[in-house]
């Protein structure tokens, strides 16, 4: 497990390229056969991922304290490769593509096989029902158009009015063919940390992520199956060399979707 600790924000003026990637992009998650684990001291969010052939459990790495990871902690889980199964406590989850698995706090094994798992993890204070939802579950939310090229379609899975958590808010969003902004306006979120991962994207295309202050921003170059880190106080959108989907996570004090503060386009330097 790599241990980020949380960074303010003027401090990022003065960063080069290289460290804002050290601080601020997380690449190679997804090993083959084992879990790789990054956690943020901001909003004390964990990411992960997996890709599993066998069965890989799911450790508790020394940084947490912890008998197991979900001792104190919940989990959301999204398959971005073939259909895999999750098994939790010895019952066994089938995920296909873009499924969604919310383990909740005080489930003791996780094992994870035949599927590419992108793991989320916030801290909990009360348990909750580990639920599974796929696309047709979610609640869908259209947005954009075809003249901004930000067509998408937004699936919230783990919020107030849908799979319910402590305060691990997720969902995944997939933009329309043609379409290469993945939000715009902006915004940034001054109660709660927002991460995102890219994936669906060719291996020779890029993600321009910008973050920063709205005045002051910068941007991080992506791959495919990078994840980012976007702390309260930074402006979290990006475009792409063509379309791709995301999984958007946020972790902190409001579960609230539309709990956000917003960035007028004229405004943003």
């Amino acid at each position: 497990m790599e241990v980020r600790h949380a960074t303010a924000p003027d401090q990022v003026p003065g960063m080069t390229t290289e460290r804002l990637r050290e601080r601020f992009a997380v690449p190679g998650l997804f090993g083959s056969g084992e879990v790789r684990l990054v956690y943020s001291m901001e909003d004390r969010i964990v990411l992960g991922g997996v890709r599993a052939s066998g069965p890989v459990a799911l450790p508790s790495p020394d940084p947490l304290r912890s008998e197991y990871f979900l001792e104190r902690r919940e989990l959301g889980v999204v398959n971005i490769g073939p259909p895999g199964t999750v098994t939790v406590d010895g019952r066994s989850y089938e995920l296909g593509n873009k499924e969604c698995l919310y383990v909740g706090r005080g489930s003791r094994d996780v094992v994870f096989e035949g599927g590419t798992y992108y793991l989320v993890s916030t801290p909990a204070h009360a348990e909750h029902p580990t639920v599974k939802a796929g696309l047709d579950d979610a609640e869908p939310t259209h947005l954009g158009s075809q003249e901004g090229s930000n067509e998408r379609t937004i699936y919230k899975y783990i919020h107030a009015k849908g799979i319910q958590s402590c305060q691990l808010v997720l969902g995944v969003t997939v933009l329309q063919p043609g379409s290469m902004w993945n939000t715009m306006p902006c915004h940034t979120h001054e109660r709660r940390t927002e991460v995102y991962l890219y994936f669906d994207l060719p291996e020779d295309h890029r993600v321009f992520h910008l973050m920063g202050r709205p005045d002051e921003t910068r941007n991080l170059v992506l791959a495919n199956e990078q994840a980012v880190i976007s702390p309260c106080w930074s402006v979290h959108c990006g475009f792409g060399t063509r379309s791709y989907s995301f999984i958007w996570a946020m972790g902190g004090e409001n579960q609230a979707f539309d709990d956000m503060e917003h960035v007028a386009i004229e405004a943003m330097r």
